[in-house]
């Protein structure tokens, strides 16, 4: 059973060997870690990519997790995905190699990228928003006022309508369009990770362009 897990650390030398050696002793195989984001508190943030056996619970692995001094679980859930992540790197490679694509190509890679449930690209004419593409857990449609800013420029975090749940947004411009993603239930969604998104839509524009 694969899991992801983001975790709080101090940002010292020794602290990912010290999570690495806790969550093994708990029962937990690591198969991959990505640092999300250094913080400016001396902290770090860091996915962990686990699978466990069918005997060992969640529970038992943030609890280890807990026992390290400055160290917080921020996140649990199960990780479908598993091991094969897009990386962002991919993720440019892809959209070079089919550059009459790379809008679609951008967000069909976007929920793999950012660990997110679903990504959507809309489009506003007037005070309508519709969806251009979307991922398949997106919701199928937009409601008549979000109350989000027309341009949302370098990206930013968004109030999200009753009706798609309990969910974590942000999004960013995309040429004339907006790009979203969304987690369900959490974790936050970054600074750290609207920068990546900003990033990634002004290379899928610059790409679809050239």
């Amino acid at each position: 059973m694969s899991f992801l897990l983001r975790v709080a650390l101090p940002d010292v030398p020794g602290s990912l060997g010290r999570l690495a050696s806790a969550i093994g002793a708990a029962g937990g195989n690591i198969d991959a870690i990505e640092i999300v984001e250094h913080r400016g508190d001396g902290c770090a943030v860091d996915d962990v990519f686990l699978t466990l056996a069918p005997s060992v619970m969640p529970d038992s692995i943030v609890s280890a997790c807990h026992q390290l001094d400055g160290v917080r679980v921020q996140w649990i859930s199960r990780y479908t995905a598993g091991g094969n992540l897009f990386l962002d790197l991919e993720v440019v490679e892809s959209m070079t190699q089919q550059p009459d694509r790379a809008l679609d190509l951008l967000l069909d890679a976007l929920p793999a990228a950012f660990r997110v449930d679903w990504a959507a690209q809309l489009t506003r004419t007037g005070d309508r928003v519709d969806i251009v593409r979307r991922t398949p857990a997106a919701p199928e449609r937009v409601p008549g006022d979000l109350g989000w800013p027309e341009d949302l420029g370098r990206g930013l975090r968004l109030p999200v309508p009753e009706e798609w749940g309990d969910v974590l947004a942000a999004g960013c411009s995309l040429a004339k369009d907006t790009v979203v993603i969304a987690r369900r239930g959490g974790p936050e969604i970054l600074d750290s990770e609207i920068a990546r998104l900003r990033h990634l839509c002004a290379l899928a524009d610059s790409i679809a362009r050239n």
